[in-house]
């Protein structure tokens, strides 16, 4: 799949899937926190675990948006 169809598909989505709409909001969120804490020069223990914590649901959440494009596209392809 080339990138502009997966940027104007992920587009698509945002404006007609609520769910993918939340958890592309979701990603988002996790996105702006991960930069603020990357952005520390001192992390304590609680900001490095929650950097941590963050990565992993992130790509949790980016996971579930590619399982939404998958289930998108197959549903748009001809039948053989």
């Amino acid at each position: 799949m080339e990138l502009t169809n997966t940027d104007s598909l992920r587009e698509e989505l945002i404006m007609n899937d609520p769910e993918f709409r939340e958890l592309a909001r979701e990603h988002g969120r996790y996105e702006a926190r991960l930069s603020e804490l990357t952005s520390l020069a001192y992390p304590n223990d609680e900001e490095q675990l929650e950097e941590i914590t963050l990565k992993k649901k992130k790509l949790a959440v980016k996971d579930q948006m590619h399982e939404i494009m998958l289930r998108h596209q197959q549903s748009e392809e001809p039948a053989h």
